[in-house]
């Protein structure tokens, strides 16, 4: 057992408090994590508001950083002292986890979402009285984390800043593998980005990457269209200037031939129906505040255009490939997801996800000082 300070939601749409808890020691197939840095991302934000499952009160936080203080028993993979990455969690036995495609694991919500370990039980208590735990397999709100084998991702270059790591696990990842991995786009192609926060500059970075010839990236903050074009966007749009679509094919006539959505908002998906070209794909990547939201497809304007439309979890990523290539390609200095962050101390997670909220940062990590 350990003593560990943690950021707990104790209501739906409450502030976050900072608590005294107890977290367990590790199982045979669990590694406990002495955290650095912990990303802040809108699906932790989306439980706190209860738009997604979760158990409360309990501990959120699934992109997190730091290093091996202890290893279960049967824990082959890692080792006291390792330096390591948080990402998702999965079984490792269903058929799509034997495929390498864990982000479709058939548990992934028991596995994520439960608030417990895939035993039942939870590896978080307050004063004796059990706190949801093991979100996305590590709960890393915290001073440490209680992660799976299969969720930790060595680190093995020792400069790498590893407080700035933990986004790989989930946001960067996802908008790298949207571009990389789920959509395969083609050097030379076209791009549109829906939404200019980690999640659509990191689809931006992977854009450049891959040799696009067109990345058009949509979002009303000035300042991050301006962050955008220095990443690498070829063009960028206000979307209060002029429905989308006419705004788009003012830069590209014929439409695009990938586009990625981040933003969920039915109304942003069907102008970017509108904008596409065809044989294009659209990847859809944002978890609406509305779980009962739709998109209305035109069935003879899908079928003459013959698009294809992607739900994306993750960016189709196996963490432990995916991860050390974005870390590979940040090391050669082409992806630079650290100009994406900006870090604020731990103890004020309730002002660092208002300033998110206003747009004052992209992507915030949390660092225990």
């Amino acid at each position: 057992m350990v003593d560990i300070t943690a950021a707990v939601v104790t209501a739906v749409g409450g502030e976050f408090s900072l608590d005294k808890l107890s977290l367990d020691g590790p199982a045979a197939d669990e590694v406990l994590v002495e955290i650095a840095g912990v990303g802040l991302c809108h699906t932790d934000l989306a439980v706190k508001e209860g738009h997604l499952p979760f158990p409360l009160p309990g501990v959120l936080g699934h992109e997190g950083s730091g290093v091996v203080v202890e290893v279960g028993s049967a824990v082959t993979k890692v080792q006291k002292g390792d330096r390591v990455v948080l990402s998702f969690n999965s079984c490792g036995t269903c058929p799509q986890c034997k495929k390498d495609s864990p982000a479709y694991c058939h548990n992934f919500m028991a596995f994520n979402f439960s608030g417990v370990r895939p035993d039942g039980t939870s590896a978080l208590s307050i004063a004796g009285t059990t706190a949801g735990s093991n979100f996305f397999g590590q709960s890393s709100f915290g001073t440490h984390a209680l992660a799976h084998e299969r969720n930790v991702v060595r680190v093995t270059d020792p400069t790498a800043p590893l407080a700035l790591l933990g986004p790989l696990g989930c946001g960067i990842q996802t908008g790298a593998g949207a571009v990389l991995n789920s959509l395969d786009a083609e050097a030379g192609s076209s791009l549109l980005v829906l939404g200019g926060g980690s999640v659509g500059l990191s689809a931006v970075l992977a854009a450049v990457v891959r040799e696009l010839s067109v990345i058009i990236v949509v979002e009303p903050l000035q300042s991050r269209r301006d962050l955008a074009l220095s990443l690498g966007a070829t063009h960028v749009i206000d979307p209060a200037a002029g429905p989308l679509s006419e705004q788009v094919r003012a830069i590209i006539p014929g439409g695009v031939d990938y586009a990625v959505d981040t933003t969920a908002i039915v109304s942003v998906l069907e102008q970017t129906l509108l904008s596409l070209a065809p044989h294009a794909s659209l990847g859809i990547l944002g978890v609406p505040s509305d779980p009962t939201a739709a998109l209305s497809l035109n069935l003879i304007q899908a079928q003459v255009l013959g698009v294809t439309i992607y739900g994306i979890v993750e960016g189709d990523s196996d963490p432990d490939r995916f991860i050390p290539e974005l870390l590979a390609l940040h090391q050669a200095g082409k992806f630079p997801f650290d100009k994406l962050i900006t870090t604020v101390p731990f103890t004020q997670i309730n002002e660092a996800v208002a300033a998110q909220h206003r747009g004052e940062a992209v992507k915030i990590v949390l660092v225990h000082e």
